[in-house]
């Protein structure tokens, strides 16, 4: 597997930048894949482990010993073939995945992982380079009509393989264009939307019909979920008009940060802020773009999105960035005899903090400030953990300048008006309430399932791809009362 000595000769070689200074004049992908050469030396280190732990650290499952002894071969086909089995968009999470599988790498004990994600991005480079990447229509059509709600990447790998498994496969978008948070959520920069315009393609040519700015059921009245839904259908002519309902719609409403002065103009979601600069990126418009440009800008959460909005702003042209982060920095260096094989926690300088950014760790919004109903400041206070709550640091308390505040702190549950249109019962966070066991997927409500994040709460691409095959498959076996698609 691989070159039996390969991971004693070779070091782990990262994928390249662009350079700072030229990539945030734009909005365009900036990482350098491996070449060739590059890509099989990488497949080399990997070991032909007894137990490939990158296996299960990889929600898909991908067949990762496989695919790595492939490239290293020079049989790239049949390494697509194999990465194919288990991940329907390999060119999505090649690019967007955090790779638990990395850290998950026997070779990661003491040493530097296997490159897996730069490997798994080469192999899908080329597969489509090479036009080995084509529709597969169903053989034999049953005749069973499946409707899908929401097109991000739950509901794109559930439709994919419903369609192969030849039924007639309906996917409901509420906005102009298809993938879900995958497409308005993520910034160009981080993932260009042709990867999944191509796939599209693909799968209407495997049979799946495509319906955007179609909302199912209703919004909450004041909602700032992105919402350019022009028609409307209700969830109880989906339960007439087909055989079976996938709910896919992502978990979109944003935690919110109650706080004296949140009323103030110049606060936002993130989830307001990104789909909009992405909307002008694919050349539609945008009535009274929020801009970053000039100001100082405030971004709350730690996480990726938040680095999300750092990236943006930065191209923007803000003035200063700065991200907050309640908990205390992490350690650079992770204990891996602690923590491996799982991911660690760990400190993560993203692209977009090299681009500019000052981070703040360990730190809580008190109060916002403004002036003629604009904010001008954040009042912030230092907090430690103890007694397994936050305590605030006594006389740590400041006032940052901010012209524009976003809020970064992730996604609380599923529009809730969605669940409540199906009469699907909800779990203790306000997802949709359906098991995992074989049989399941299934909610309370005939014959309606649920996948993804709408089911198991905010989460990665890579878990949303696993959700809508597994949710395929007992769909599948619901329709025709036995099912060959895998689990």
């Amino acid at each position: 597997m691989g070159k039996v000595t390969g991971f004693l000769e070779f070091e782990r070689l990262e994928e390249g930048y662009e350079p700072v200074e030229k990539r945030v004049k734009n909005y365009k992908e900036f990482v350098i894949g491996l070449k060739p050469e590059e890509a099989k030396i990488q497949g080399a280190r990997c070991m032909d482990c007894g137990t490939p732990f990158c296996n299960n650290g990889c929600p898909v499952n991908n067949i990762i010993p496989d695919f790595n002894d492939l490239v290293y071969r020079g049989d790239w086909q049949n390494a697509i073939e194999v990465l194919h089995s288990t991940n329907n968009f390999p060119d999505f999470t090649g690019r967007v995945c955090p790779a638990p599988c990395e850290a998950a790498c026997v070779l990661n004990i003491n040493n530097d992982a296997v490159g897996i994600k730069s490997i798994e991005h080469a192999i899908i480079d080329r597969a489509w380079a090479e036009g080995w990447v084509k529709p597969q229509p169903a053989a034999v059509k049953t005749g069973k009509k499946v409707a899908i709600v929401g097109s991000g990447p739950a509901g794109m790998a559930a439709a994919q393989q419903l369609a192969r498994a030849g039924h007639d496969v309906t996917v409901f978008e509420k906005n102009d264009t298809i993938g879900g948070l995958l497409r308005f959520g993520i910034p160009d920069f981080k993932f260009d939307k042709s990867h999944i315009d191509r796939r599209v393609k693909q799968m209407e040519a495997e049979g799946v019909v495509f319906k955007t700015n179609t909302i199912v059921g209703e919004m909450p009245k004041g909602s700032k979920v992105t919402n350019w839904a022009k028609d409307t259908v209700s969830p109880e002519q989906l339960k007439q008009d087909f055989d079976a309902v996938l709910l896919a719609g992502g978990s979109e409403q944003s935690r919110d940060l109650p706080v004296p002065g949140r009323d103030l103009a110049g606060i936002h979601f993130a989830m307001e802020f990104l789909p909009q600069q992405n909307r002008v990126n694919a050349g539609g418009k945008v009535k009274d773009q929020i801009m970053a440009t000039g100001k100082n800008v405030i971004v709350i959460g730690g996480g990726d999105t938040g680095s999300d909005c750092v990236g943006t702003s930065n191209r923007h042209g803000a003035k200063s960035v700065i991200q907050f982060e309640l908990m205390p920095q992490p350690p650079e260096q992770e204990n891996k005899e602690l923590t491996w094989p799982y991911w660690p926690i760990k400190l993560r300088t993203s692209s977009s903090h090299e681009e500019g950014c000052e981070r703040e760790f360990a730190i809580a919004t008190k109060e916002f400030i403004g002036e003629k109903g604009k904010v001008t400041a954040v009042k912030t206070v230092r907090v430690e953990f103890k007694n397994g709550k936050f305590e605030e640091v006594a006389g740590s308390e400041q006032i940052l300048q901010a012209d524009l505040v976003l809020l970064a702190m992730g996604f609380v549950n599923p529009v809730n008006t969605l669940l409540e249109g199906f009469g699907v019962e909800k779990d203790a966070r306000g997802n949709a309430k359906a098991s995992t066991d074989i049989g399941g997927y299934q909610t309370n409500a005939d014959k309606v399932f649920a996948a993804g994040d709408v089911r198991r709460g905010q989460s990665l691409v890579v878990w949303a791809i696993r959700e809508g095959r597994q949710a395929a498959r007992e769909v599948d076996a619901f329709l025709m009362g036995s099912t060959t698609l895998p689990r």
